[in-house]
């Protein structure tokens, strides 16, 4: 039997973990980017296992995942986002300094980056996520 992801979505508050973050400027750039998300998917902020902040679901093949989310780290902010929708590349070059990988945006700090861009990132990973996967609703 394969085992519980740990990455699921819980009752903890997502106010209290971004006031937990000690570095002041990460602490709020995930107060910016709990805004940003929580207005474009029109989603509550939920904390999905112990670092992730997330906004809507979907069902993936290994579960439900959020469409879109965050996680203010020690080293960094990461950015859950969906980049396979056509222009994703021509915004990431416009974005700023990051990293990419498979399913991340590495970012320092978010005066590294164009806000105007990373909105629109935001709002067509929300929309391309929507297209692809069904709805499985709020957590």
């Amino acid at each position: 039997m394969p085992a519980e992801p740990r990455t699921r979505p819980t009752d903890a508050s997502v106010a209290d973990f971004i006031a937990a973050v000690e570095n002041p400027r990460r602490r709020g750039d995930a107060e910016t980017m709990n805004a940003l998300m929580a207005e474009v998917s029109g989603e509550p902020a939920v904390l999905w296992g112990p670092s992730i902040i997330g906004y809507g679901s979907y069902r993936g093949p290994t579960g439900d995942w959020p469409i879109i989310g965050f996680s203010p780290r020690k080293a960094n902010l990461v950015l859950y986002v969906f980049r396979d929708f056509d222009g994703a590349d021509d915004l990431l070059a416009r974005l700023g300094r990051h990293k990419a990988s498979v399913g991340c945006l590495y970012v320092n700090r978010l005066d590294d980056l164009d806000l105007a861009v990373l909105r629109e990132l935001v709002e067509r990973s929300v929309a391309s996520m929507r297209t692809k996967y069904p709805p499985t609703g709020s957590l």
